[in-house]
């Protein structure tokens, strides 16, 4: 009887101790609250300028979101959630142009989109925007550029460019059409036996655009395909479970989601797959986030596609947008991604002192022994897979590197990377009607481009210049390339300069099915 009546008294001893514990609670949030309310009554009233009190009210708000030390929440304004809802939907009422501000030169265009108004027009790569309408642009930033080039799709904007070389400034009235930034470019066959897709994107359109790129590559005889996730730093949640879907079988899971306070979600596939067996290799680097690595994680778990490059980025939290009066959003951290195995997408990141978020024992994996120090899951099939945050590749390749004369010369010349980005450009331009497909880049290519940087006394030094004779080449030939016939040429003559496409089209040329790309890996990782 005596350790039944110990229990039951301690069950009534800890009734005060938890009840202590929720009022102990509800003191600090009131004493909290208090603390809020004095400090803004006092700002207010006495600080020595006068203050909006809608702006401090925003500030405050923003000041409590920074505060919980997370790069992915944040207080939107209305023009914020215009922007943020234009780049994550991939269409926008526009001009087709992607546009930067560099230091020094102004806002510049980067990329000109196929079949838009700009391309139409003659706009290129270099051209600096200098008025809109008929305002100056000058000491604007880029946000605000793009703000006043975007609108409604059938209503017009005159825009003045500055290209170097042309001492007249272009005057050119546009007329905004709907905009749709592709998520795959283009898709290719090398040898006649394995496609390659470059996915550069998870917007609204992104499944429909990569499934009518496979159903077109195997109705050309591909035995096999590289899905290129490099540099991609994901989109909409729902893109990324039905690209999955393509390529997995019905009923199975994809990613599951956990939060606070809530059920955890599970995902799966859904509808039948495009292409359940055909050979896969998936390209992920350090850019590859988010749906990217919802993408990756669910195929190496399921052993339906072999990942090849390097490490993936690890983002792998969730967040949601909740809409708050005047138009303004709040996009805040709600829960996290596991893969189907169960691992987190997520690395751990902390702030440091200057603003910048770091990984947390950040892990020397790609330069010792794969998986060092990181908590080991299974594949359906048992293969060995890392959790710890990212997705680790099966087969680990570094990306090509400078050489250490092409790592001298970039140095020396970063502070005038913008004028020989315009000379090269300018140049390519000129040869882009004088070639074909097959050209080579002869070495008077290269003696006139010095030329060039000589008359603009860019004052390059000439040991330095021939040092990164290679680079230089491989620069003109791409640009010229691209100029010339588009990206997918460009991407076909740039293979010898990618030992990660180069491992992932060697694997595919060899294997036959899944499996016997899992067993070279294997004997890969052996060697």
């Amino acid at each position: 009887m005596r350790p039944s009546r110990r229990a039951a008294l301690a069950g009534v001893v800890l009734v005060p101790v938890i009840a202590g514990a929720f009022v102990a609670q509800e003191r600090a949030a009131r004493e909290g609250g208090r603390l809020f309310a004095q400090v803004l009554d006092l700002v207010s009233a006495r600080f020595v300028d006068s203050v909006n009190a809608a702006e401090l009210y925003e500030k405050a708000a923003r000041g409590l979101v920074t505060q919980l030390q997370d790069p992915y929440s944040e207080l939107m304004s209305p023009r914020q959630l215009t922007q943020f809802n234009t780049t994550t939907a991939g269409r926008y009422g526009g001009l087709g142009m992607r546009i930067e501000e560099q230091p020094g030169k102004g806002v510049t265009i980067v990329t000109v989109f196929p079949n838009t108004p700009a391309e139409a027009a003659g706009i290129r790569e270099g051209d600096v925007i200098v008025g809109i309408d008929t305002l100056s642009v000058r000491g604007w930033n880029s946000r605000r550029v793009a703000d006043s080039l975007t609108g409604t799709p059938g209503t017009r904007v005159n825009v003045t460019f500055a290209r170097p070389g042309v001492p007249e400034p272009i005057k050119a009235t546009f007329t905004r059409a709907l905009i749709r930034v592709p998520a795959v470019p283009y898709a290719i066959m090398f040898d006649g036996k394995v496609g390659y897709i470059p996915l550069q994107g998870f917007n609204e359109t992104s499944t429909s655009e990569l499934a009518r790129a496979v159903m077109s590559l195997q109705s050309q005889g591909a035995r096999g395909l590289v899905l290129d996730l490099r540099g991609n730093p994901g989109g909409f949640l729902d893109q990324s479970l039905s690209i999955s879907n393509l390529f997995l079988k019905e009923g199975q899971e994809i990613a599951s989601v956990r939060g606070r306070n809530v059920e955890p979600q599970h995902y799966y596939a859904r509808e039948k797959p495009i292409a359940p067996t055909l050979p896969l290799v998936i390209l992920t680097d350090q850019f590859s986030a988010s749906a990217s690595e919802i993408v990756a994680g669910a195929l190496q778990d399921h052993d339906r596609a072999v990942i090849v490059g390097t490490t993936s980025f690890g983002k792998g939290l969730v967040q949601t947008v909740f809409n708050l009066d005047g138009g303004y959003a709040l996009k805040m951290t709600t829960g996290k991604w596991y893969t189907p195995s169960g691992r987190s997408i997520q690395k751990e990141r902390r702030l440091t002192e200057d603003g910048t978020w770091v990984e947390v024992d950040h892990d020397s994996l790609e330069s010792g022994e794969p998986g060092a120090q990181r908590p080991v899951f299974r594949s359906d099939a048992g293969r060995v897979v890392y959790g710890g945050g990212a997705v680790t590749p099966d087969l680990i390749v570094r990306a090509d590197t400078f050489t250490t004369a092409e790592q001298e010369f970039r140095k020396a010349t970063a502070s005038r990377q913008q004028e020989i980005y315009v000379t090269l450009y300018d140049y390519a331009y000129e040869l882009k009607g004088r070639i074909t497909p097959d050209f080579t880049v002869p070495p008077a290519w290269r003696e006139e481009l010095f030329r060039r940087f000589e008359a603009k006394g860019l004052g390059i030094d000439r040991a330095l210049y021939d040092g990164a004779a290679r680079y230089i080449d491989r620069e003109l030939e791409i640009r010229v390339a691209r100029l010339a016939f588009g990206d997918s040429t460009a991407r076909r003559r740039t293979v010898d300069d990618d030992p990660q496409l180069q491992k992932a089209l060697e694997l595919l040329r060899r294997g036959q099915t899944q499996q016997d790309l899992f067993a070279l890996v294997t004997a890969s990782a052996r060697r």
